[in-house]
């Protein structure tokens, strides 16, 4: 009985396997489905449980991990004095996925690593075909129906390949043996998000890949290797005529959503500073605890001025604002040592030539993802998420090279 018993007994090694085998799953499935990807994360999770219980070792985490660990815990102090603690409690599941974080990092080490941001960037590419059907034969083309591959909204949909993009981006200009697939891929991309005629992830793009310039020119200057900026005036006169093309052939939506930007009357931007104003008189009224997590919607109408667009609105357009407005201004500072703790990271993994490329995605990620987040509340969509800490992971987990 014993012997058969050891025999059926399940090694760390046969679980790590299996741990990574639907982590491989569970990434891919983010940029499809948020019920697939919460079913794969809850399997990678019992699988990264079982095999370091039998390890007998306690997980190691990244130490940006805990930051997070920090704010999951004053999210529950923000439950505690919500209006509604019951409604404030369920909506407060989206902590649950900083998880991602401890499994990436323990399954993902050494050239796993590169795996798993190629499978992003495939992923990604395929569900850029599937926007442009959504645009050119389906005729979802215009601000009420716009391309949202199979996401349930466009804003989640153009988040996603704004990251996507500056992975690609990043594997470009700093990793030669995974540079094909992304040159091939990133076109797709960049189409298909100016597509979605979502002006934040515009921004965050646009944003990101800045970042991944400056960081390579500073590379170039550092190491003295000026092959790069000589190729750089063709590339310069390359990227001006490509831009030049898509802005004459481009569809008038688009043209008109990129002027609109401008238009201090358009609605949007309008309603836009009303959501400010509103979430500073919450943040006024409740600067410890804020409102609750999930009760802006439902206080809005309390602090809706007669000039808003909207009668409401689900979150402020804003993730600082949101943030402080939900859990008050210890849970906006406790955010922002998450940020200034996985920029470090990310920086300090800038250093060694075989993490850089994933640590310049990582940090463009967070750029994207900072600048976006001034007119969308991104870090609360689960799915945009899940991909953010995926790739703020991946370059810590690389720095491990031996997968126990």
């Amino acid at each position: 009985m014993t012997k058969r018993s050891q025999i059926s007994t399940p090694t760390s090694a046969q679980l790590d396997s299996a741990a990574w085998i639907a982590l491989l799953f569970f990434v891919a499935s983010v940029q499809l489905s948020i019920a697939v990807s919460a079913i794969l994360l809850t399997v990678v999770l019992l699988l990264c449980v079982a095999k370091t219980t039998i390890a007998g070792e306690f997980p190691a985490v990244p130490s940006f991990f805990w930051p997070l660990v920090a704010y999951s815990a004053w999210t529950m102090v923000s439950v505690v004095y919500s209006p509604k603690p019951e409604i404030s409690l369920i909506e407060s599941k989206e902590v649950l996925l900083f998880l991602v974080v401890p499994a990436v990092f323990q399954l993902s080490r050494g050239r796993r690593a590169t795996i798993l941001g190629t499978v992003i960037l495939t992923v990604g590419a395929i569900t850029a075909v599937v926007g442009l059907v959504q645009y050119g034969i389906l005729e979802y083309d215009n601000l009420g129906k716009r391309p949202l591959g199979s996401m349930g909204h466009y804003m989640t949909y153009s988040g996603l390949l704004m990251m996507v993009i500056c992975l690609a981006v990043s594997r470009i200009l700093f990793s030669a043996p995974d540079r094909v697939w992304a040159t091939l891929v990133l076109p797709v991309l960049c189409v298909v998000l100016a597509l979605t005629l979502t002006r934040s992830a515009w921004i965050g793009a646009c944003i990101g890949v800045s970042v991944l310039f400056v960081l390579k020119v500073k590379f170039v200057l550092v190491q003295n290797d000026f092959r790069w900026l000589n190729r750089a005036p063709a590339a310069g006169a390359i990227i001006f005529a490509v831009a030049a093309i898509v802005v004459s052939l481009a569809p008038a939506q688009l043209t008109d959503r990129v002027l609109a930007t401008f238009d201090l009357q358009d609605p949007t931007n309008r309603d836009r500073f009303v959501m400010a104003s509103i979430g500073a008189e919450m943040v006024r009224d409740h600067p410890v605890t804020g409102v609750g997590p999930e009760m802006v919607q439902e206080r809005y109408a309390d602090y809706r001025p007669a000039n808003a667009v909207n009668a409401t609105n689900p979150h402020l357009h804003n993730v600082p604002l949101q943030i402080a407005a939900e859990r008050g201004l210890p849970g906006l500072v406790i955010w922002a040592w998450f940020i200034v703790m996985v920029t470090a990271n990310l920086i300090r993994q800038l250093s060694s030539p075989p993490t850089r490329a994933l640590a310049a995605a990582g940090l463009a990620a967070i750029a994207s993802m900072l600048s976006a987040g001034m007119f969308e509340y991104n870090f609360g969509d689960s799915e945009f998420l899940m991909m953010l800490l995926v790739l703020v992971t991946l370059p810590a987990a690389a720095a491990t090279t031996t997968t126990k």
